[in-house]
């Protein structure tokens, strides 16, 4: 495929955050992982390619293609993967949309931002540190708070999001995905108003 040098093949850059490996696929840490499967399913996509760092898929939404992006650096270098993808690609960074966990939020909620600090989560602080900048949306999952200040939050966000709670969950996921389509579509104001908690 031929590359205008100056404009991407891409409208979006969509990044779904997780650790790779079959030992952490239902740990909380790993909602972006999930969210960006759903959205994948719902569109007709799949992971297919494998490069950067990362596996790779493609879908349409409306008139706007969008690749998708699940980095397996491990969580704490997701930066170096997707600073790869948008130098290569000439993703605009205003168009990159990150989705993770957030242990602020009950399991079920998403929340929508436009831009922000890392709020202590490492995947996205690394990005934010490769990029350079701060103006990058973000969806945040919920994965519920850890059940009490002192218990260990590795320990936490590496623990698997609990059956009795997986029907929110999967929720949570639905909206994710519409919440992408809808910034797609109608931008992420409109996102915000419908879908974050």
């Amino acid at each position: 495929m031929l590359f205008n040098k100056n404009k991407s093949a891409y409208d979006f850059l969509v990044v779904g955050l997780g650790n790779p490996g079959l030992q952490y696929e239902k740990n909380r840490h790993n909602a972006g992982f999930m969210g960006i499967d759903k959205l994948a399913k719902d569109n007709g996509g799949e992971f297919n390619k494998h490069k950067f760092e990362a596996h790779l898929g493609e879908i349409r939404i409306a008139d706007s293609r969008i690749l998708l992006a699940k980095p397996q650096t491990y969580m704490n270098n997701s930066g170096s993967a997707v600073s790869q993808i948008v130098s290569f690609y000439k993703i605009d960074p205003k168009n990159i949309i990150v989705l993770f966990d957030d242990i602020s939020l009950d399991i079920g909620n998403i929340r929508i931002r436009r831009k922000g600090s890392a709020g202590g989560h490492n995947g996205i602080k690394d990005i934010i540190e490769c990029l350079g900048r701060e103006d990058i949306a973000r969806i945040k999952i919920g994965v519920d708070k850890k059940p009490h200040p002192d218990y260990d939050l590795k320990d936490f966000v590496l623990s698997n999001i609990p059956k009795e709670k997986w029907e929110s969950f999967e929720t949570a996921l639905q909206n994710t995905s519409k919440a992408v389509e809808e910034i797609v579509k109608k931008g992420i104001d409109s996102a915000m108003n419908k879908f974050s908690k």
